[in-house]
């Protein structure tokens, strides 16, 4: 008689602990029994979805029953053309965090290693993990620096060795909303082994309003180990059709398309992806409000004490001065829903989503409230 034994992953996926996304508004509902919920934990656009986009899909007539074009020739050209490079630098995703994880599956695996910093985004170290590879995670530059927590890069320079495979670093970063200019950026990039691939997550990217976006299309044909990563779940608003992409040297892109499954993005989210592209209005809009609501919400958290972390993204965090989890809960039982982010090792600290005006006001007055109890 065989001995029973239960299947076990390899040491990456033990050491792992399961992502848990922003709290859905209907749980909280069901939970509290509350009519009526603000959600500002996940960094959605507060104006929805870019017309454009909706426009697109409300007027499909396309044939459901059918695989979508392996190939995303449509979607694939116009973002060509938006980024002045080549259809084969390309690589699309199911989000991007489909293009994190195809470049762990390709660069990485036991006996190699990932870097990043610490506050980074938690996806960094699971798709690393998740194919055998260790993490190199770096402390970041404490809250006495000009960028309070953001990423040391010459911390990071000095953590690579002989095994470093892959880079992440994202700028603005999630979820401190930090971000390094330019010519930091490309004095860091100047100096990593050419054999070291650096991932620049730019989900946030457009929200940043300082100084000059960084010349992407400049630094890949400079830089033939980067990967830049984008998304359409922020700005555009398209989060629950699941669109992003890389770019990269036509040499990195083919390796990502050998691993990526042949459907992984599907019709719908590269036809309305393409209309949203065009949609300049609605980028704009999105830009104005957020940049004029996001100054608004960090003056009125420093005006009642809080300290606001440096932000270019469509979020602020900020130091509750005590354990956050507990203010999380007081402000879940009021209805909002932000980020706690302990897991982030930013145990007093809260991530809230920049909304609407309507939608901060009513978050300031539940803050309140809970700060008064």
């Amino acid at each position: 008689m065989s001995q029973h034994m239960e299947p076990m992953p390899h040491a990456g996926i033990t050491r792992l602990k399961t992502y848990v996304p922003g709290k859905p508004v209907e749980d909280l509902k069901r939970e509290l029994g509350l009519a009526s919920i603000i959600k500002l934990a996940s960094n959605e656009n507060p104006l929805g979805t870019s017309p454009a986009a909706e426009d697109a899909l409300a007027h499909f007539d396309g044939a459901l029953y059918r695989y979508p074009d392996g190939a995303g020739y449509e979607i694939k050209s116009a973002l060509a053309e938006r980024h002045g490079v080549a259809t084969g630098q390309l690589t699309l995703g199911n989000g991007s965090d489909d293009v994190l994880e195809l470049t762990a599956r390709v660069f990485l695996g036991p006996g190699r290693n990932a870097v990043v910093s610490q506050h980074a985004f938690a996806v960094y170290p699971i798709v690393s993990q998740a194919v055998g590879a260790t993490v190199r995670e770096v402390p970041a530059l404490g809250p006495a620096a000009d960028m309070p927590y953001g990423h040391d890069l010459e911390a990071m320079l000095g953590a690579v060795n002989e095994e470093t495979a892959v880079i992440f670093m994202a700028s603005p970063n999630n979820p401190t909303g930090t971000w390094i200019d330019n010519a930091t950026l490309a004095g860091f990039l100047d100096r990593v082994p050419s054999n070291v691939v650096v991932v620049l997550d730019q989900a946030y990217i457009e929200y940043q309003s300082v100084a000059e976006h960084p010349p992407v299309t400049e630094w890949l044909a400079r830089y033939s180990n980067l990967i830049v990563t984008r998304t359409f779940s922020k700005i555009y608003g398209m989060a629950a059709l699941r669109f992003g992409y890389g770019l990269s040297s036509p040499r990195i892109a083919d390796f990502l398309n050998r691993v990526r499954a042949p459907f992984n993005v599907n019709t719908l989210a590269m036809h309305c992806a393409k209309a949203a592209l065009a949609d300049t209005a609605f980028i704009e809009r999105s830009v104005a409000s957020n940049t004029a609501e996001r100054a608004s919400l960090a003056r009125e958290l420093e005006a009642r004490g809080f300290a606001c972390l440096p932000s270019q993204a469509n979020f602020v965090t900020f130091d509750t001065g005590r354990d956050a989890q507990e203010v999380f809960d007081a402000l879940l039982r009021e209805g909002m829903i932000v980020r706690p982010l302990a897991s982030y090792d930013l145990a007093q600290h809260l991530r809230v989503t920049v909304g609407s005006s309507a939608e901060s006001q009513a978050f300031l007055s539940a803050l309140d409230t809970v700060m008064s109890q």
